[in-house]
């Protein structure tokens, strides 16, 4: 994931709603949304090369959702995949907060990540360019590819319009509309990351269309107070054209 935009206990119906976009080479080999065989209770899309996930739900309300940290001087082609952190806590019992402060012993090993993580009471928050765990409380969040709210202009705009729409009927249709924004920011906005200025601007767009890169794959998803959940995935072309929808409604189940 390189866009995450989230609301936590905004919406009077709604005890959690995320909107995010995976942007990823697209010769990486990749699996739609849908519950896993290995771990029947998750559901989420898996990346087929590391078996890692970028973003996952369970059916006990177990969220977690990971973006990279952008930095090309400190990536190291051997670090342990960071994808396997969404699937450790998915698959796993720890409180959420228990869990960030027991990777963050470790946390050094991996390269760059921003890790979000919820039991569907808590949601706590870790970057290991940061190393401090963070519970949120309830608002209206944006992580991209620096540390959380950064004020980098997708986070800025996503939130933005992501604010917007909860006050508007809210559904998963809607969350997949707002993250196809292909506008890139002025130059003058753009953050510096080391990749370069032509790549900033590819790169500031909420839906990136860049050749061989971009956006592979957009996320909607709506928790109800009621425990209902709405997930959807949209998946993407390298011309930035859908290529088909997945769309799941269940109820979530009272943990043993």
């Amino acid at each position: 994931m390189c866009l995450i935009l989230l609301s936590y206990r905004m919406h009077p119906a709604c005890s959690l709603v995320v909107a995010a976009n995976r942007d990823e080479w697209f010769c990486r080999p990749t699996a739609p949304a849908a519950f896993w065989h290995d771990a029947p209770q998750v559901f989420g899309g898996r990346d087929l090369e590391r078996g890692g996930a970028a973003l996952g739900l369970t059916r006990h309300g177990r969220f977690a959702a990971l973006t990279n940290f952008r930095d090309p001087r400190m990536q190291r082609p051997a670090a342990p995949s960071r994808g396997a952190l969404v699937l450790e806590f998915l698959t796993g019992t720890q409180e959420p907060t228990e869990y960030l402060r027991q990777l963050n012993d470790s946390a050094a090993l991996f390269n760059g990540f921003n890790l979000l993580v919820s039991d569907g009471e808590v949601v706590a928050y870790l970057s290991n360019r940061e190393g401090v765990v963070r519970v949120l409380e309830p608002g209206i969040y944006g992580l991209s590819n620096g540390l959380l709210d950064d004020p980098w202009p997708k986070v800025v705009k996503g939130k933005a319009l992501l604010a917007r729409t909860l006050g508007e009927p809210l559904d998963v249709g809607g969350l997949l509309e707002l993250l196809h924004d292909r506008e890139q920011a002025p130059d003058e906005t753009l953050p510096s990351t080391g990749v370069g200025l032509e790549w900033e601007r590819k790169l500031s767009a909420m839906h990136i269309v860049a050749g061989e890169y971009g956006t592979r794959s957009a996320t909607g998803l709506i928790v109800g107070q009621d425990g209902v959940v709405q997930l959807g995935e949209r998946t993407y072309d390298a011309t930035g054209c859908p290529t088909g929808t997945v769309l799941e409604t269940f109820s979530l189940e009272r943990s043993r």
